[in-house]
């Protein structure tokens, strides 16, 4: 077919969603071997918004549009016709080899300020925006005091050199100064197919530093806890941290780790994040700086499927202040990260890691997504992605999994 024959036209339909709608447009489009080039569509609140770009022959196109025309009129919505150039189109086309990303907006309430901030900074790095979906579930009108989330994901398109993804990327981080977490993703075949996550223990998974309720109960809370605070700042080595808090718990005694590991602050949203992540297929991971005794207990509770801390000595049922084996600091977490995708045979790429200390940060650097959580200000700032304002669930949407997907019922 010819330039000259063809006509390319744009439809755009909208009004109350009903059953079958597309179907019957789509009929008529099929009846006159017309070729559809793009399609879309959107329901927001029972109004259905559906677009259709498609190719025909110049000598049907009036019949195709009258038909199209009194189907509306039956449906009872509206119908808008646009005629598009070749060369528009062509042009438009040529943009598609573009890169994607996505950039995802997580917080307990999304305002109209937050999305208007946003898609400006977008906007004024050149990029286009394809595509805005609703990865939560529907907001009720008056907050009950209940743990609500709301995401949404800007689909967004265009070239930009390293640099230039540097500085939009550190722009959006910026925003989570407005109550707001912003994680912004290559969109490529890596994003939608992660296969595994691993966590931090302390102060990610569970609401405490062990070490700390530990030492509480040797009687060195005090000293445990200013060595730990100085750690997580990476004010001092880890190793040598650790060494130095390990010796103060030297005589406790063995059944305060079990007393302790029975009464572990679960974070919020934990039991949500693993059933669901379970559900989907994600091998999961705990690589903590923190003690395989209490490792074990997260993982008969929700199912993780590797451990690897740290092993306290026990002698004569007591603490002897050293430990056995080589310490999870943050070098061997990240090589616990690599060792695992191997074993799992994954690309790095398809990896995720969440902590909040200065020594998750290898892991988070190298992972395909990392996530610090809660975290300290040197290592949110560092991160290639931060979740501040929600509980663990919230990463949920950082990995693009929707309410409707997760819980039918939202």
């Amino acid at each position: 077919m010819k330039n000259d024959e063809i006509e390319i036209i744009q439809i755009n339909i909208s009004g109350d969603d009903k059953p079958g709608m597309t179907t019957s447009l789509a009929d008529i489009l099929a009846r006159y071997d017309a070729f559809i080039l793009d399609i879309g569509q959107a329901n927001i609140h029972q109004s259905l918004t559906l677009g259709i770009l498609f190719r025909t022959r110049k000598d049907k196109s009036g019949f195709i549009m009258k038909d199209l025309l009194f189907k509306a009129s039956e449906l009872g919505v509206q119908i808008r016709f646009t005629p598009i150039a070749i060369d528009d189109y062509n042009a438009w086309v040529s943009r598609q080899g573009k890169n994607r990303y996505i950039v995802t907006l997580l917080g307990r309430t999304i305002t109209a300020k937050h999305i208007a901030e946003a898609t400006n900074i977008v906007y004024r790095h050149g990029l286009n925006i394809d595509a805005i979906q609703r990865l939560s579930g529907r907001m009720p009108l008056i907050d009950d005091g209940s743990s609500t989330k709301s995401s949404i994901e800007l689909s967004i398109r265009g070239m930009l050199t390293d640099e230039q993804r540097h500085a939009l990327k550190a722009e959006l981080m910026t925003m989570s100064e407005s109550g707001v977490d912003i994680s912004f993703q290559k969109d490529d075949m890596y994003r939608r197919s992660r296969r595994l996550i691993c966590f931090d223990m302390d102060s990610t998974l569970i609401g405490t530093e062990v070490i700390d309720e530990l030492a509480e109960r040797a009687g060195v809370g005090e000293e445990v806890r200013a060595i730990t605070a100085s750690a997580m700042r990476g004010e001092i080595d880890f190793t040598e941290s650790f060494t130095r808090r390990v010796a103060l718990l030297k005589g406790l005694d063995e059944s305060v780790m079990e007393d302790i590991a029975n009464n572990l602050p679960y974070n919020e949203g934990l039991e949500q994040l693993m059933t669901v992540l379970k559900r989907v297929g994600y091998k999961t991971a705990i690589l903590s700086g923190g003690f395989t005794y209490f490792g074990k207990a997260l993982q008969r509770r929700f199912g993780f499927d590797y451990i690897y801390a740290n092993e306290l000595e026990i002698e004569n049922g007591r603490l002897t202040g050293r430990y056995v084996g080589e310490i999870v600091d943050g070098r061997r977490k990240a090589e616990l990260l690599r060792l695992l995708c191997q074993f799992e045979n994954i690309n790095l790429e398809q990896s995720v890691a969440v902590g909040d200390g200065a020594n998750d940060l290898p892991m988070l650097n190298l992972a395909g997504l990392g996530i610090a959580y809660h975290a300290k200000p040197k290592v949110k700032a560092t991160a290639k992605q931060s979740i501040s304002t929600t509980g663990l669930d919230g990463i949920l949407y950082f990995l693009g999994l929707k309410d409707s997907k997760i819980n039918p019922t939202k």
